[in-house]
């Protein structure tokens, strides 16, 4: 089933998600989502809180923006290299937090958050891989 994901639809599932888990984050900072729920229910205090959602809403839009400029959304001429190897690292990131989650604390993040980083290392993969007759594109084609 996976290898019938184009490149273009793992590219817009991966826009959806993150933009989704930024929502899920605003909400954590709103209050509106209790913060006990993540971070492996580590998170000692609401400020503590404050810092790790900041970051974690960071991380998620320069990875949208990556992405964006990956699809040629965003037509700046950044190195194929450069966005490949910030791809590959967020492919070893989303792969080692689903090990994380699988050691939450939370029944929620074990649940929710595992096959959402499983998913997120899979599908970057697929956008950031050589396609099968070896060949990297410079840049995938605008959709």
């Amino acid at each position: 089933m996976l290898h019938k994901i184009t490149k273009k639809q793992a590219l817009t599932t991966m826009l959806g998600l993150l933009t989704a888990v930024i929502i899920f984050h605003i909400f954590i900072l709103a209050g509106i989502v209790p913060y006990e729920i993540v971070w492996a229910g580590k998170l000692q205090s609401v400020q503590e809180m404050y810092v790790f959602e900041a970051i974690s809403i960071s991380i998620n839009a320069i990875l949208i923006t990556v992405l964006l400029l990956k699809g040629n959304f965003i037509k700046l001429s950044v190195p194929a290299k450069l966005l490949d190897g910030v791809l590959w690292f967020f492919v070893a990131v989303f792969a080692l937090n689903t090990v994380g989650n699988l050691m939450a604390e939370t029944l929620f993040e074990k649940a929710f958050f595992t096959p959402l980083t499983f998913l997120s290392a899979v599908l970057i993969w697929i956008i950031v891989r050589k396609n099968p007759d070896g060949k990297q594109p410079v840049q995938t084609k605008a959709y």
